[in-house]
Formats: structure tokens, C-alpha cells, sequence
């Protein structure tokens, strides 16, 4: 899980000092559910998970096990390795100079079953074969390295312990439970710890590039594998669609808009209509047009200037610009309104109340020494602002770091403590009390209000969940995070779960090591989830911007989580899945999404019991927008982008990892956080957004 460093703030973030709301909370004296000691596993964390459980059997060319050849039989060379890809995303991929790396050495490796298949009852396990992407190890064999690599001894010689212990997170720690299976390390030199990395192409010698990786088949290897899946498939088939037909559970809220209620009947519709289980029409033809773009603001040179914030109304498409927020026809994209603001914006609710009203932070001016004090609540009907305020702390206005909005209620945080506004009438609800030992950090809204509240020492805080009323702020359940654990994001309000990398030990800058799922009612632990760094694909910011998380979505009473990009079965090709976490258990439903050969699947957000998901393209298809039934996982497409090279590098420049991307009824909108001057384009025309439109 990757993000990219954004450009530097104009302030640095002040020191944490006392405030926050409501009376001053007593310490707990009960140890949290989630500690983690460093000398033993936690007793009462939930099992761990296993790794993406990609229960369709592995397509050849990736991770998959070699089928045994006769013993005189000459190797086959490999292809060449896919060069790295560049830094900008915008490029397409190219095809390999480079000369094909000799063929590997070693014995033969047995096929087995499918990944994720069961063994039938009585009979024996197949022989271990070398495991590729997420294969869990067998018991009793050293856990093997990602990939399909060798696993390689861990600091000062120690061996790297299996995915599951608790102890150190990939430090050399105590052996795996029984019946846990080890899970694989990355190698190193991909994602390092503390160094977040771009996507890229497989390099000669890195990750994905072991023995027989991306290697075409062999006729006599292809009928032996094929006979090998017919028997896996007869095997555990019946155990895939008993895990993957558990629909029907009431629909929850999803922390990427609004959501429609009603249960998942695990269907797609028919064409024309509306899929079942959501809003979303199923367009007689998904192939779209560009519908318009939105130049890119004009700014000083080296300059660079935030543009965080995009909704969607029954009418406009509402965008900030440089010291502005201005809404868009929907198809034309003419300008309907421009409310001015005194500087830049600088966060942006990610909700709004079902009038369409919501709240951003912005400068006082333009000037480098301004800061984000500001606060303002605004009307994207009506294109209006409807009030402005600070908040002081002492004699200076307060800096605050993230703002949300549930019900009627605006609130924000900072280091200097929480504030919340009636979005309404503009009235102070609470703010900052000098006499607290505790503030809050920052909030999650939607469906319910949560606070990120800390306590104690800077350098080694406390962290309490609190679901609060959001008219009084009153408490009305509290989880308390184990010590060691710095910062935490709010991923949803409700159902509550939170992400955290505990003990830095996600290693490649997601912020996201472990989900924990947590009662909004009583402020108890339902379970936690475990979803490595160099397995899973999402991110989240919560050292300072506790909501914002891309790449994830929550309903069903599940988590739906993409994971990393790894080979795909065309050549060259890079592709991912989408897997789905249930929220009481813990555990994978068995429900995977395959992005296709070449895509990249992100989930943006509910649509009642479905999951809607963008497919980032290959070089010679365009982007897709795609419905997946709650209960079934079956996919039907809402939107095609063409594959035209313009259209292709315009949409591709807005990687949904770094840029705002929404869908709604047919359209897709991508735009940019960061306006720069344009020194980095080649010449090529900058865009603030774009919007695409499928057919009716």
C-alpha cells in the first residue's frame, strides 16, 4: 500500500497542546483489547486472517506451481523481464529491451490444487510445490518469501517469523500458533520500511520475478495443469460458493458518500435498467465520450497550491479551485456558480448533509505565512457560502487539520483540540477547553460522529475511538487503542472500524497495518483485522488528515480491501483483486473481484448492497467503472473510457491513488488535489478535471 509524498505544507503542524471537548476523560485502567506485548502474542486478539484468499485458481504465468518436466528435458528461457515503469503514471507502458536472463535452476516442483481449495477429506496433501502470490505456507516448513523467492534469514541471522505473530510485526519473534500459517515477507528493497514507493513494473531480480514467473506453458505442462485445477475445482468448489453466497445482510453505510438501504439480492439487473441490490442504471452501452475538461488554474511559477475537494449534486459537479469552489453543469460542464474565498483551500468534508451542505478549511490569504484557520460552511445548491469562523486558542487562531460533517454538525480537529459548528446558524457547539489533559485529534462523519481523541505524551499517546453526539458532544462509547499506536484513522462511522500501523510495521507508508472493528454502541472490540503492507493495496493518512483513506469501502457489514498488484497471465501484464473482510469475524468471506489482465481495481464507495470500483487501464484500454453485487460478486460494467491515446495519458494522469475520483448515474469525474505551474507537463496541457459520460 502506496502514497506518494505530497508537496510540502505552507506551515508546519503545530505541537500538541491541551484542549479538546466536553469535561476531561478519566484514564482507563483496563489494558486495551488490541495491546500487543512485545514478548508474547496478544490473548485476545482476533485470529488472524490469512492472506488475500484468492479462492479462484491461480491463471499460469504468476505464482503458479511448475508442473514437472522429464528429467532430460531442456529448460525453457524466460522472457524478458518487464522494464521498471516511470515515475509519471501518465506514460504508458513500453515493451522490454532487455535480453531474456538465463533459465533457472533447481528440481522440478510438483503442481498442487488452487489456491485456497481444501483438501478432501482423507486424503493426503498434495507435495509442497514453491508458493507464489499469497500462498499460505504448510505447516512445519519455513514460511516462503513473497513471490515464490527463498526466504531470507531476518536481521542478525535470525529467521523472518510467518505472517500472524503479534510480537514485533516482522521483527524475529516468538513461533506461529498452530494451525496459522505463515505468511510471506517482501523482499528487501521493495517497500522498505518508511520509504513510500510509486507502483511499478516488475524489475529483473525484484519482486514477482522468481523462478518461472510470467513463463508461457509448455503444451505437455499446460493438459497437466489443466487436469490439476479440474480436480481442484471438483474438489473445493463446494466450499467457494458456500463462503461466497452469504448475502443478504442488511446494507450499511459506506465512508465514500451516501448509500440506499435494502438488502443484497445478489443480482446485476438487466440491461437498461438498475442493478439490483442499488441506484446505479446499467447503461444500454458503457462506451463514453469525454464530456468536458476543467483547465488547470493558473499560478505563480514553482509554485503549488491545494485543490482538495469535489461533490456531486442532482445538478452540478462542484470542484475548488485556487481561492475558490465553483459547480459544473453535469454534461456541459459550464459554470453554474463561484463562491470566492480570501486564499486556498485546504481540507474539504468528504460528506455533506443530504441538502447538500458542507464545510472547508481555507487561508486567511494567499500569503506563505497564512494558515489554515479559516473555516467555512457552504451551500453547493445554492453556490453560496453560508458563514465563516475561527476558533482561537489563547491569542492565535487555531490551525486545524481535518474537517467533516455529520448531520447538521461541522467539526474539526487539530493538535490544539476539536470544535464543531451547527452547519445551519454558524453557533459554537464545543471547542477547545484549556482545563482538558486530553484533545481531539480529528473526526470521522456520515452516518455517526467519531472522534480520534489523545492523551498522555506526545511521543508515546494514548489513543481513545469515541462515537460522540454530534449536537452535544457527549460520549456515547469509547475504545481505547493500545499505547504505541500514534495515529489512527477513521475508515467509517458506521459500521465503526479504524485503521492503524501498529508498530510501523505496514513498512511502505500506507498508514494501514490492521482494520479494527468496533462496536458503535458499547465501544467494544468486534475483531481485528490484519491486512499486510505488502499484501494489500490502500492508504490512509491519519497523522494528521484522519479521514482520509482511499481505496477502501465499507458495507455489508464488510470491508472490501484491493491488493497489491502482482503478475497477471497475459505477458508483462500487472494485475489485482478486490477481497472482502467480514467485520464480526475478522475472517474473508471468499469473495474476490479480479481486475482483468492489465487493470488495477480500486473500490470507491457503496451503492446500497453493491460495491462500485474503478479500473485503472492498461496501456492499450480505456478505465472502466464497474457494479459488484454484494452477494455474488458479479460484475456489471456501468462505464467504458476509450482507448485513444489522448484520452488514455488525460485519464491516466489521475491516478485514483493520488486524485478525487466519483461516479454517479453514468458519469465519472477525476480531478487533481494539487495545482501546480505546469513545469513538470513536457508542454503538455494541464487539466484541474475531467469529466467522462457513458451512453444512455
Amino acid at each position: 500500500m502506496t502514497q506518494p509524498p505530497p508537496p510540502p505544507p505552507n506551515q508546519p503542524p503545530q505541537q500538541p497542546q491541551q484542549g479538546g471537548f466536553g469535561p476531561p476523560q478519566p484514564p482507563q485502567d483496563t489494558p486495551p483489547q488490541d495491546a500487543v506485548p512485545k514478548d508474547a502474542a496478544p490473548q485476545d486478539a482476533a485470529p488472524q486472517p490469512p492472506a488475500p484468499d484468492l479462492t479462484k485458481a491461480p491463471e499460469p504465468g504468476y505464482g503458479y506451481p511448475q508442473a514437472p518436466r522429464p528429467a532430460q528435458a531442456p529448460q525453457e528461457p524466460q522472457p524478458p523481464q518487464a522494464p521498471a515503469q516511470a515515475a509519471q503514471h501518465s506514460q504508458a507502458p513500453q515493451p522490454p529491451q532487455t535480453p531474456p536472463p538465463p533459465a533457472p535452476s533447481g528440481p522440478p516442483q510438483q503442481p498442487q490444487p488452487g489456491y485456497g481449495y481444501p483438501q478432501a477429506p482423507g486424503q493426503p496433501a498434495p507435495p509442497a510445490a514453491a508458493a507464489g502470490y499469497g500462498y499460505p505456507a504448510q505447516p512445519g516448513t519455513p514460511a516462503p518469501s513473497a513471490y515464490g523467492q527463498p526466504q531470507q534469514p531476518g536481521p542478525y541471522g535470525q529467521p523472518t517469523p510467518p505472517y500472524g505473530q503479534q510480537p514485533g510485526y516482522g521483527y524475529p519473534g516468538q513461533p506461529g500458533q498452530p494451525g496459522q500459517p505463515g505468511y510471506p515477507t517482501a523482499p528487501a528493497g521493495y517497500g522498505y520500511p518508511g520509504q513510500p514507493t510509486m507502483p511499478m513494473h516488475p524489475q529483473a531480480g525484484g519482486p514477482g520475478q522468481g523462478p518461472g514467473a510470467g513463463k508461457k506453458f509448455n503444451a505437455q505442462v499446460a493438459i497437466i495443469v489443466g487436469a490439476v485445477v479440474a480436480i481442484a475445482l471438483i474438489i473445493g468448489g463446494g466450499v467457494w460458493y458456500a463462503k461466497s453466497s452469504d448475502g443478504g445482510k442488511k446494507e450499511e453505510a459506506g465512508p465514500a458518500g451516501p448509500t440506499g438501504g435494502g438488502g443484497d439480492t445478489g443480482g446485476t439487473g438487466g440491461t437498461g435498467g438498475t442493478s439490483a441490490g442499488g441506484k446505479e442504471k446499467v447503461p444500454a452501452d458503457p462506451a463514453s465520450d469525454v464530456l468536458f475538461k476543467i483547465p488547470m488554474p493558473v499560478i505563480k511559477k514553482d509554485d503549488s497550491v491545494g485543490v482538495k475537494g469535489s461533490w456531486l449534486t442532482d445538478k452540478a459537479y462542484v470542484k475548488t479551485g485556487v481561492s475558490e469552489i465553483t459547480g459544473y453543469d453535469l454534461d456541459k460542464g459550464t459554470k453554474l456558480w463561484s463562491v470566492p474565498l480570501p486564499g486556498p483551500v485546504c481540507e474539504a468534508s468528504r460528506f455533506a448533509t443530504d441538502d447538500y451542505r458542507t464545510a472547508v478549511t481555507f487561508q486567511a490569504s494567499a500569503a506563505e505565512t497564512a494558515s489554515c484557520d479559516q473555516v467555512a460552511a457552504i451551500d453547493l445548491v445554492a453556490g453560496k457560502q453560508l458563514w465563516k469562523k475561527t476558533v482561537n486558542s489563547g491569542d492565535y487562531p487555531i490551525s486545524f487539520n481535518n474537517v467533516t460533517v455529520s448531520a447538521n454538525t461541522v467539526a474539526l480537529g487539530s493538535t490544539n483540540g476539536g470544535a464543531a459548528f451547527d452547519i445551519d446558524s454558524g453557533k459554537v457547539l464545543w471547542s477547545p477547553k484549556p482545563a482538558d489533559t486530553c484533545y481531539d485529534a480529528g473526526y470521522g462523519g456520515g452516518p455517526k460522529l467519531v472522534a480520534v481523541r489523545k492523551c498522555g505524551a506526545y511521543d508515546n499517546p494514548e489513543l481513545h475511538i469515541q462515537t460522540i453526539d454530534p449536537v452535544s458532544g457527549k460520549v456515547i462509547s469509547e475504545y481505547k487503542l493500545a499505547t504505541g499506536i500514534d495515529y489512527a484513522s477513521v475508515v467509517s462511522s458506521d459500521p465503526l472500524v479504524v485503521a492503524a500501523d501498529v508498530g510501523d510495521s505496514a513498512g511502505d507508508g500506507s498508514g494501514i497495518s490492521d482494520f479494527f472493528s468496533i462496536d458503535n454502541k458499547t465501544g467494544k472490540l468486534r475483531t481485528r483485522i490484519s491486512v499486510p503492507g505488502d499484501q494489500y493495496a490502500a492508504d490512509c493518512e491519519g497523522i494528521t488528515r484522519i479521514e482520509a483513506c482511499t481505496g477502501l469501502a465499507v458495507g455489508n457489514d464488510r470491508i472490501y480491501v484491493p491488493t497489491e498488484e502482482h503478475d497477471g497471465t497475459g505477458e508483462y501484464s500487472r494485475t489485482n483483486e478486490v477481497v472482502a473482510f467480514d467485520l464480526a469475524t475478522g475472517k474473508q468471506t471468499g469473495q474476490r473481484a479480479d481486475a482483468g489482465d492489465g487493470y488495477t481495481i480500486y473500490p470507491l464507495r457503496m451503492d446500497g448492497s453493491n460495491l462500485i470500483a474503478y479500473k485503472r487501464p492498461p496501456y492499450d484500454k480505456g478505465g472502466q467503472v464497474v457494479s459488484i453485487a454484494g452477494g455474488s460478486f458479479k460484475e456489471t460494467k456501468l462505464l467504458e473510457n476509450p482507448a485513444t491515446e489522448a484520452v488514455h495519458d488525460l485519464e491516466t494522469s489521475m491516478s485514483p491513488e493520488y486524485s478525487e475520483v466519483l461516479f454517479s448515474q453514468g458519469r465519472l469525474f477525476m480531478s487533481e488535489v494539487y495545482a501546480d505551474d505546469g513545469s513538470l507537463s513536457s508542454g503538455d496541457p494541464q487539466y484541474l478535471a475531467v469529466a467522462y459520460g457513458a451512453g444512455s
